[in-house]
């Protein structure tokens, strides 16, 4: 296992082990992301235009599990979920959404909408405003949430953790699987091409540590 994926059974000592060591790092912040859905989800990276990849942009991410990484200074991107894939050894293969180009690392693409969105923009110095929200601009897959750790200001949690693909109109659905079941929600833009509707919740803050946590 890499020295980056941790199980989140006795996720407290967890996070106390990561974030100090991480704590007194200047400039920089540490992403963190946990699967606390009873399936596998494949996360995806995309930076923004001039951003490094991280990651290669894409993983596994097993039931219980977590992955962190460090965010270079002033980065900015975001990081959806993928649920359903099922890859080859090369890394080529399909997801039922979130896919990227059919590719396990996405390398810089982005994944096919609908796709629960987590954006990040960091500041360039200590002392300068990151950016986090969680939007729906895209349409839904799964429950997203986010979470700062320490670090200066106030701010709380960001996300969409109701389960969308229950109550999503038939227009809006997008069935894959055993039973045709809902799998994601697509946007209304998308769907019938009427201006964009979306969950997002941006909150300014200077951070640390964040976590993203898919849930379902």
């Amino acid at each position: 296992m890499p020295s980056n994926l941790r199980d989140l059974h006795g996720i407290a000592p967890f996070l106390a082990a990561l974030f100090a060591s991480t704590f007194f790092v200047a400039n920089s912040a540490t992403l963190a992301l946990f699967n606390k859905c009873k399936e596998p989800v494949w996360p995806g990276i995309q930076p923004s235009a001039g951003k490094p990849i991280l990651a290669r942009g894409g993983f596994l991410l097993l039931p219980n599990q977590a992955y962190s990484l460090r965010l270079p200074d002033a980065w900015s991107g975001r990081v959806w979920g993928r649920q359903g894939c099922s890859f080859d050894s090369s890394g080529h293969g399909r997801c039922a959404t979130g896919d990227c180009g059919g590719n396990l690392y996405c390398n810089g693409l982005g994944g096919t909408p609908p796709a629960t969105l987590a954006e990040i923009t960091l500041g360039s110095t200590p002392r300068t405003q990151d950016f986090y929200d969680v939007s729906l601009v895209d349409g839904y897959n799964l429950g997203l949430s986010m979470r700062p750790f320490r670090g200066a200001g106030r701010c709380g949690d960001a996300g969409c953790v109701s389960d969308l693909n229950e109550m999503c109109p038939a227009g809006l659905a997008v069935r894959a699987g055993p039973g045709s079941r809902v799998v994601a929600c697509k946007s209304a833009c998308s769907a019938f091409g009427s201006p964009r509707r979306w969950m997002a919740h941006s909150i300014m803050y200077v951070w640390k540590w964040i976590s993203v946590i898919f849930g379902d």
